[in-house]
């Protein structure tokens, strides 16, 4: 949508993500994310941590399931998505606040001081189940029964038997 703020941060989960259910039965995760920026002192050679700026994070549906299983507390993650405007509140010792909100489109660990291992879901709906040695876990699983070996379009990377073309 034109005139959306989309932002990119990378800092820690203050917390493990809540994932509720909607009365509909959809899913949705909020998560809190905090950035602290750090300077270089040249006179100290120190490093200085600024103030953490802290982001509420919200995501649906299946992303939203996937955070559940996949991100806890102190996580480093990269987060992409819709800014929505800040909302004031008081806290309870009344002094004004004000928080951040992002809508998340894209989530991940952040692989700086990580690594990670990758499962792709099964998408809902039939999709075909993944196949062993597929990365992207998307190709149909081939049954070698259901096709004849001479078969030049099962097997496509197999020499033909003449130089005509299956058409």
């Amino acid at each position: 949508m034109a005139g959306e703020v989309n932002v990119t941060i990378v800092g820690n989960l203050g917390n493990d993500p809540e994932l509720r259910y909607t009365q509909g039965g959809i899913a949705v995760v909020s998560l809190n994310v905090g950035s602290t920026p750090r300077t270089y002192n040249r006179q100290t050679s120190t490093w200085d941590d600024g103030e953490t700026v802290w982001v509420r994070c919200t995501a649906w549906r299946e992303v939203a399931e996937n955070i559940a299983q996949s991100l806890t507390k102190g996580t480093r993650v990269v987060v992409t998505g819709r800014l929505k405007p800040a909302s004031a509140y008081q806290a309870a010792n009344g002094e004004a606040r004000a928080s951040l909100e992002l809508e998340i489109e894209e989530v991940g660990p952040s692989l700086r001081n990580a690594t990670a291992s990758v499962t792709r879901r099964a998408r809902e709906g039939g999709a075909p189940a993944a196949v062993a040695g597929d990365p992207w876990g998307d190709a149909p699983a081939a049954s070698k029964a259901s096709k004849p070996a001479d078969d030049a379009w099962a097997n496509p990377g197999t020499a033909s038997t003449g130089d005509d073309t299956p058409f």
